[in-house]
């Protein structure tokens, strides 16, 4: 029997729709535009997106009906802003270094993973996995988010009006996190360096991660954000880093080197 093959829409690399071209139907008006995604595929979306904002000189767009897609707006690395009116599926926004946007919906898994630097802000619930691998940039939640959120962050820093799922701060190592709501078990389980700063209650702590005090330059950083996206202050926060006794392999496991000794 002859193999099956795809033809069209995926080339050998699994890519799909490989042959799309932008579809250029974004409404230009001197810097700023508006792309309707209701009639495109994804990939004509982020096409039409990169063609808007590398060649045409736009640094502003208006995304209208971006219908829950997944992988919207990723991998822009420039200075523009975005507004999406609407919900993002999974992996919305990631590997992007430089925009601004904002999303008036939800988003699903994985929103703004390994951003670089930038601003995201979203108004409603974010899924699990937000900010997964951040390395830079500010990412905002004004809902709730789900399990691991930030997961091996980076740096940068996420802020969550919301509660936060379990595992959140799961082996971060750098960054910071302020949590206005309660968070779930395992709260910055294996954490090497960073700071979570939590408003609510915390079900229970991960591996090695204790409560710290909350100095000055906390108070501060914490006015700060709160100032720059206008967002209500809860009165008090809990400082939570790394307890330092995972950094040494030694004190780990004393019996596995005797072994190899």
């Amino acid at each position: 029997m002859a193999p099956v093959t795809q033809r069209g829409r995926y080339d050998n690399r699994g890519l799909a729709e490989p042959d799309t071209v932008a579809p250029e139907t974004a409404v230009v008006s001197g810097h700023t535009a508006t792309l309707d995604a209701a009639d495109l595929t994804t990939r004509q979306v982020n096409l039409e997106l990169r063609r808007l904002l590398y060649s045409c000189g736009v640094t502003e767009v208006t995304l209208q009906n971006p219908g829950a897609r997944h992988s919207l707006a990723v991998g822009l690395l420039l200075r523009c802003r975005i507004t999406i009116e609407g919900s993002l599926g999974y992996f919305g926004c990631g590997l992007i270094d430089g925009p601004e946007i904002h999303i008036t919906g939800r988003v699903g898994w994985s929103v703004a993973e390994n951003m670089m630097s930038g601003v995201i802000v979203i108004d409603k619930n974010a899924g699990s996995l937000t900010g997964a691998a951040l390395r830079g940039g500010d990412l905002v939640v004004r809902g709730h988010v789900g399990a691991r959120t930030g997961i091996d962050q980076k740096g940068g820093t996420i802020i969550v009006g919301g509660n936060a799922g379990s595992m959140t701060g799961f082996m971060m190592q750098r960054g910071r996190q302020i949590l206005c709501g309660d968070v779930g078990h395992g709260m910055g389980d294996s954490m090497y360096d960073g700071a979570i700063y939590v408003a609510g209650k915390v079900a229970s702590l991960g591996i090695d991660c204790v409560e710290a005090e909350l100095v000055a330059e906390d108070e501060e950083f914490l006015d700060r954000k709160f100032k720059s996206y206008r967002l209500d202050r809860p009165d008090t926060f809990r400082k939570f880093v790394c307890g330092k006794k995972l950094w040494n392999y030694d004190n780990l496991e004393p019996n596995e080197r005797k072994l190899v000794l």
